[in-house]
């Protein structure tokens, strides 16, 4: 299996056996039984994460070169991957042995494997929102993986919340986001097979913000936005974000990337200041608001 393949190359040793799947949520709405059990990691044990999967550099190897010229001098605990290098952290993640299992079994890429430090935010913001009266959305589902991964933390098939999981799942030359990998005629059916026995995800394919008007929550608990550009962000914030309950948690998921990803951040900077929020940058990229 893969995740036997990712702790051998990244602990050097045997992931412990992961936990069996989570019970139903409890009659009457109690969600505490599908909440993941919290990992007892041993006190002396820290893990490295080294995944040469990253972006925006003219000279790939050399990058990885210095990494782990860099690595080698630190102390344990690092992690390279998603242009992310640091060291000496607590790597919570590879800890969270019900994430991995979620994470793992959800690969397809490898940025998939890569971002796993992004995703681990967006499970720990579904650990808490599932506990909230909303639903979950995610603008800009694209394979499923992001949605899949934080309802098979959170249940799997007994995800108690409906996940609406908006996008066009195609592209083109007119549009201002960037092409993915595997955008095309036969993506919305494949995400559709991959989510047949998980009946509480919706996937609703159309351009934002139009395609609100097929179908959209009342209430929402957990947002998250990967759109790739201002303009279909800064509307899905309009049209969304007055839905959120109090508690409820916002990833913007480029919020903190420079390059090609700036405009977004101006522009929502821009609509939170008019509403007196301020978006908190992440290290992973990502932003987070908290829903007063």
């Amino acid at each position: 299996m893969i995740l036997t393949h990712i702790f051998r190359r990244i602990f050097g040793g045997k992931p412990a056996d992961a936990p069996a799947s989570v019970p139903a949520a409890a009659p009457g709405g109690d969600v505490t039984a599908i909440l993941p059990k919290l990992s007892a990691p041993a006190e002396d044990r820290l893990f490295n994460f080294f995944m040469p999967t990253f972006w925006g550099t003219s000279n790939p190897e050399a990058v990885t070169a210095a990494a782990k010229e860099i690595v080698s001098l630190s102390s344990s605990a690092h992690h390279f991957a998603d242009n992310f290098l640091t060291w000496s952290r607590n790597m919570s993640m590879l800890d969270d042995r019900p994430f991995v299992k979620a994470w793992e079994s959800n690969i397809e890429s490898p940025s998939d494997e890569a971002i796993v430090w992004r995703r681990y935010v967006l499970a720990c913001a579904g650990y808490h929102c599932v506990q909230l009266d909303g639903d979950f959305v995610e603008c800009g589902a694209y394979t499923g993986v992001g949605i899949k991964t934080v309802v098979d933390y959170l249940g799997g098939p007994a995800f108690p919340r409906t996940f609406w999981g908006y996008d066009i799942f195609e592209h083109d030359p007119s549009m201002i986001n960037h092409p993915m990998p595997d955008h095309g005629a036969g993506l919305y059916g494949r995400v559709q097979k991959k989510f047949s026995a998980y009946p509480q995800v919706r996937l609703i394919k159309g351009l934002i913000p139009q395609v609100f008007e097929t179908g959209c929550p009342d209430r929402i608990a957990y947002l998250h936005i990967d759109l790739n550009q201002a303009p279909a962000e800064v509307a899905a914030l309009e049209q969304l974000f007055d839905r959120m309950v109090p508690g409820g948690i916002l990833i913007l998921d480029d919020y903190e990337w420079s390059g090609f990803y700036r405009p977004q951040k101006l522009a929502e900077d821009q609509w939170f200041e008019a509403r007196h929020y301020r978006v908190m940058p992440l290290p992973t990229g990502q932003g987070l608001v908290i829903k007063r």
